[in-house]
């Protein structure tokens, strides 16, 4: 690949990062301002407000700059102490760094699989909770974007609602695609990231808590600073920061709120819902298999036709149509693709894709 073709625009269409609208890019590119006065104070409140109707929640929205991994590990330090028996709903490479996480910090992890492009059941997770009545957190996912595959959160909600512990959602891919109602659903804590529905470069991530998990995370006591809890509320008081911001991204979040909020979030599901369905029906046409039982709205993943070199499909698509598709990740690299649909996707950049996709399948077909 020659740095000619590296530097050639590319239609994203990755679960992450997303493409950026022009006009968010051209806020953010506008001069920065310190972050101490009140400008940024000004700008910090009007997103805090805001962001709630993004998750459906009345709680607090704490926000981070880092990367979707940060607000999940400041999941797990701000709610657990050493030993604590936590439950992780694995079915998928982010179910799997759920675990990885917590297991960093010293917890006893209690793992319930399922096999990619399935999702654990809410009776497994009452089965589970059963079994371990002393687990203090659950660690779920809303999509499961390795695979496409979209979790039941409500009805593990209410599952969890019952047994006392709180549950933690990664929405870092499913925020502003799939339905997610913090509140309604009783989610405890949902985590997601700046570059994938938010349509935003990577950069920031996000914290919103209930007040249950705000009294879990006084008690916790495992170690923590740059992702304590307490600094943030403490800021948040006064609508500030408590360690530098990403200040261009967050007049892009400001701009996106904007954008989402004349839309309304029922409106931001209803069109990833479209865009979804159009993916998988013009994939079917193509004589493809979709690959997650029962898919999520942000992104679908494609079985790879047989005979295919997965890897190489999505480099000539990337590398010389200008089209980025995400491959298959853990153990379903080279055996699915992923096409993403939410954000600032359009239903032309999903025929677009399509086209590209039929055309070097039969290029590439032995």
């Amino acid at each position: 690949m020659t740095l000619e073709n590296m530097t050639k625009p590319n239609l994203l269409l990755t679960p992450g990062p997303t493409q950026v609208p022009p006009e968010i890019l051209r806020v953010m590119a506008e001069p920065i301002f310190h972050h101490r006065t009140p400008q940024y104070r000004a700008l910090f409140k009007s997103i805090s407000e805001d962001f709630k109707a993004v998750f459906r929640t009345d709680e607090r929205v704490y926000v981070f700059t880092g990367s979707g991994t940060l607000a999940m590990e400041a999941a797990v330090a701000n709610f657990c102490s050493a030993g604590d028996q936590v439950l992780v709903l694995e079915a998928g490479k982010f179910g799997e760094r759920w675990h990885a996480i917590a297991e960093s910090y010293g917890l006893n992890v209690i793992s319930l699989k399922a096999g990619y492009g399935e999702v654990v059941t809410p009776p497994e997770v009452d089965d589970a909770l059963k079994k371990h009545p002393t687990v203090s957190v659950v660690y779920a996912t809303l999509c499961e974007t390795s695979t496409g595959a979209l979790f039941d959160i409500e009805a593990i909600g209410r599952v969890v609602l019952k047994m006392g512990a709180i549950l933690v959602v990664d929405a870092i891919s499913g925020l502003a695609a799939d339905r997610l109602e913090m509140d309604a659903w009783g989610v405890d804590v949902v985590v997601s990231g700046s570059q994938k529905g938010l349509m935003l470069p990577p950069g920031l991530s996000f914290l919103a808590v209930s007040e249950k998990a705000r009294t879990l995370n006084r008690k916790a006591k495992c170690p923590r600073f740059y992702l304590d809890l307490a600094n943030y509320e403490r800021a948040l008081r006064n609508w500030d920061a408590p360690f530098t911001p990403a200040i261009s991204l967050m007049c892009g979040l400001r701009e996106v709120l904007n954008r989402i909020l004349e839309t309304g979030i029922e409106g931001v599901w209803d069109q990833a819902a479209r865009l979804a369905e159009k993916t998988r029906t013009e994939v079917r046409k193509l004589g493809l298999d979709l690959f997650a039982r029962r898919p999520s709205n942000a992104v679908t993943a494609v079985k790879v036709p047989q005979g295919l070199d997965g890897g190489r499909l999505v480099s000539v698509i990337r590398d010389e149509k200008g089209v980025t598709l995400a491959g298959g990740q853990g153990e379903m690299k080279g055996k699915i693709f992923r096409i993403a649909h939410f954000g600032a996707i359009t239903a032309r950049d999903i025929d677009r894709a399509i086209s590209v996709l039929a055309e070097t399948i039969r290029e590439l077909k032995p």
